[in-house]
């Protein structure tokens, strides 16, 4: 046992020299970097390298924590230890090969790298020249290979001796679920339901700038998680000058008038389906539907809203990136893609330079659903969550803390806050098993599927936010937008379809202002971030893929993915795309159950909304492949 936990530790520790070996040589990319910045990248780093741990040596843990004495056999370890060289060998070389590759990537090799090269010639050549050429990475990864067979060689498994066979035989097999059940938790990289296994994203929560990321990495581990995601292709449809002519995600503002600079707060709301809405579904069953968001309807009547408002994507960590940096996922998730760590310009970040003060909280606990790291990847100052809520006696048992009472938290955290400031908040009551606290059983209007009450519930605790924060004296210069992360449950016709797949209320909500009115227009999660600059009167240049829902004089659309399936909302239809081809042209206002294909019927507007979603697909692919996110 000694031994074998010897073995996983020289591995971290070689891991560890590893980073320090890239760091030295890519000083330069980090000038910003202090000392304890530094420390702190290496200490998360410990998580990411026993995950890779755990991944490359799977087989050989499974050999050494075998409950048998043939272990202890000299050919049985000699094989052991040759496989251990050789998978260790590899990771503290594919770290090697970063020391160099970095410099012209910007972020850590990630599984794309073997297509990169796949149809090169001269693969061998180039491989000796990449040798000699950084012979300075070539000679630091030769020594860590050697260390590592020096070190191993100082400790050797001896057979211990046993007194009592039955304690030394049980102690042994009981030892072998124990190293399983260490091994499940570092792959993990944690044990709670609620934590999924990590990604590269995740590394963000141990830097304070995004652009530290790689250090907190490790090669091995990119390659790994990124292995068997789609790549993305860069498509030539059109050229430059056409492209941009179509769609071009890069804004100038250049406002007339000074900056506003008003509070900014953003509502996640978990599950939220549009359907689940009254005010936007009066024609429901014979209008006769009052939907389940009473509060949010009334409020709607005061706000900004769009009659189509989409997500970007059906997951929470599609919309995390969609909503707080207008970066949608298209067919992979941007969050667990191969260009998670590309640099972005996040709505916090933005506007931390006119001087905000940034907070994202969400009830889970800190780690769920990678949150905590997105959230410093988009440049949020401070993250909220289970961790920091007073006291235990509002968790739901499951997921985190009740909706009501973590808004409370969340009202009187924003009492603190210097303004101005811009804070986003996910709700998580509207979650299966779908449940309210147990005071509120029977409260609650029940529908015909589980999650109606606790829609009800979600929207009782957003009135009472609002009772109380509608008195604070930052609350009349705070807009307030309100958004969904994806859909849930479909129960009317109306919506078991593309169109209802991704139908989710977004407004805008500003009290005694002039935000009102609902707008014939085509509003996305992705929209959220150049709206909000073009209501502060933001002055200067970022890269969002929505669109600018105060700007009149442009036409709105929306598109998404579902699998292998594209879809573009324009002009009262939607274009549903499979392999680049057209499968699908359907009026969702006049055709609400899209029995009605038109596909080849109308061919000017097909031929439009196919050019624009070419443009949309052609645009996303080359920034993220060449990591041209913001504007620099």
């Amino acid at each position: 046992m000694v031994v074998f936990f010897y073995r996983i530790i020289l591995v971290l520790f070689l891991l560890m020299l590893s980073r320090i070996g890239f760091y030295l040589f890519n000083h330069m990319m980090f000038p910003d970097i202090t000392f304890s910045q530094f420390l702190h990248a290496l200490r998360g780093g410990i998580v990411f390298d026993l995950a890779a741990v755990v991944y490359f040596n799977m087989l050989i843990i499974l050999l050494e924590a075998v409950p048998f004495d043939f272990r202890y056999n000299a050919v049985y370890e000699k094989i052991v230890s040759y496989l251990f060289f050789l998978v260790n060998g590899i990771m503290l070389c594919m770290n090697g090969a970063d020391y160099v590759y970095y410099r012209f990537l910007t972020k850590r090799a990630t599984a794309d790298v073997f297509g990169t090269f796949a149809n090169e010639q001269n693969n061998g050549q180039l491989f000796f020249r990449f040798l000699v050429g950084y012979w300075p990475a070539t000679l630091t990864t030769l020594s860590l290979l050697v260390l590592m067979v020096w070190l191993y060689a100082r400790v050797k498994p001896v057979k211990p001796k046993t007194e009592n066979r039955l304690v030394y035989h049980s102690a042994n097999f009981l030892f072998l679920p124990l190293v399983l059940l260490l091994a499940v938790g570092a792959a993990r990289g944690g044990y709670r339901h609620s934590t999924r296994p990590i990604t590269i994203s995740n590394a963000a929560r141990y830097v304070n700038n995004p652009r530290y990321v790689p250090i907190v990495l490790n090669t091995p581990f990119s390659i790994l998680r990124t292995y068997g995601k789609k790549n993305l292709v860069k498509y030539n449809f059109f050229d430059d000058a056409k492209l941009k002519s179509i769609y071009d995600p890069h804004y100038s503002y250049k406002p007339d008038k000074p900056f506003q600079p008003v509070n900014i707060v953003i509502f996640i709301l978990e599950s939220f389906s549009k359907e689940y809405t009254g005010f936007f579904n009066h024609d429901l069953e014979a209008g006769s539907y009052r939907g389940y968001t009473s509060f949010l309807d009334s409020l709607l009547s005061e706000s900004l809203s769009f009659d189509v408002s989409l997500a970007n994507g059906n997951k929470s960590i599609d919309a995390m990136p969609s909503i707080l940096a207008s970066m949608p996922s298209l067919e992979t998730p941007y969050i667990i893609s191969h260009y998670a760590n590309d640099e972005i310009n996040g709505l916090p970040a933005l506007l931390k330079k006119r001087g905000y003060y940034s907070a994202f909280f969400h009830g889970a606990p800190n780690g769920s659903m990678g949150f905590d790291s997105f959230s410093k990847m988009a440049g949020f100052d401070d993250y909220f969550g289970k961790n920091e809520y007073p006291g235990n006696s509002d968790f739901d048992g499951v997921w985190g803390i009740w909706d009501e009472p973590f808004l409370q938290f969340f009202a009187s955290k924003l009492d603190g806050f210097h303004q101005p400031f811009m804070t986003a908040l996910f709700t998580l009551s509207s979650h299966h098993p779908f449940k309210v606290p147990e005071k509120y059983e029977g409260k609650f209007r029940k529908g015909p599927i589980p999650i109606c009450q606790t829609i009800c519930y979600s929207d009782f605790a957003l009135r009472e936010f609002f009772r109380v924060a509608s008195a604070k004296p930052w609350f009349d210069n705070t807009l307030f937008v309100f958004t969904a992360d994806h859909t849930n449950e479909k129960f009317h016709k109306e919506f078991q379809n593309a169109y209802g797949q991704f139908s989710i209320p977004i407004f805008f909500y500003r009290h005694n202002s002039d935000l009102k009115g609902l707008k014939h227009r085509i509003a996305q999660q992705i929209d959220i971030m150049p709206t909000v600059l073009s209501y502060l009167n933001y002055d200067g240049d970022f890269i969002a893929f929505g669109n600018n829902l105060l700007d009149e004089s442009k036409e709105t659309f929306g598109f998404n993915t579902f699998g292998s399936n594209y879809y573009l909302f324009m002009d009262d239809h939607i274009l549903e795309v499979t392999d680049n081809k057209t499968m699908g042209l359907f009026n969702y206002k006049t055709d609400r159950f899209q029995l009605d294909n038109l596909l080849g019927k109308e061919p000017r507007l097909q031929e439009k909304m196919e050019e624009k979603l070419k443009a949309v697909i052609q645009t996303y692919n080359e920034r993220l492949i060449d990591n041209r996110l913001v504007v620099k």
